[in-house]
């Protein structure tokens, strides 16, 4: 059996996550956009709709890739690039926290939805959800009793 020469296994390389503390808030530059993370395509790619009126295609960078998990409903910086206009880079997210203070200061519209979790469908409205009351048996004659013995 091998002796354990190192500092720890996986466990200890994802260590805890201690990077709840506050941060100063950043706030876009030149070139980079506030969006919205409409849904997660998978490797590292996103659609977000940015506030400036536009849908891209955003790639998350590889800093934030493991590290920062990116949900559908997040507010997100992302960096606008030269010569793809329909495409974006992820830089920062922001936390609920942060989402608010922006929209406080003006930076996102009123129109931002910053709740956390919210899940909406593609014309902005909630999922309808119809719970009964009852359990129907899949007959289309439940108003009429049904006698065992007659079958």
């Amino acid at each position: 059996m091998p002796k354990n020469k190192g500092k720890g296994g996986k466990n200890r390389r994802r260590g805890k996550n201690e990077n709840e503390e506050k941060r100063e808030l950043q706030f876009r530059e030149d070139g980079q956009e506030y969006a919205q993370v409409l849904r997660m395509l998978g490797n590292g790619r996103l659609e977000a709709h940015c506030f400036d009126g536009t849908k891209r295609l955003c790639h998350i960078r590889g800093k934030l890739r493991k590290k920062v998990w990116v949900n559908q409903g997040d507010i997100v910086l992302v960096g606008l690039r030269d010569y793809q206009d329909d495409k974006a880079d992820v830089i920062l997210r922001y936390n609920a926290e942060e989402a608010r203070n922006l929209k406080a200061y003006g930076e996102l519209p009123e129109s931002a939805k910053i709740n956390e979790g919210s899940f909406e469908n593609e014309e902005g409205g909630s999922i309808p959800f119809e719970f009964a009351g009852t359990v129907d048996s899949g007959s289309d004659d439940s108003d009429e009793e049904v006698d065992l013995e007659d079958l």
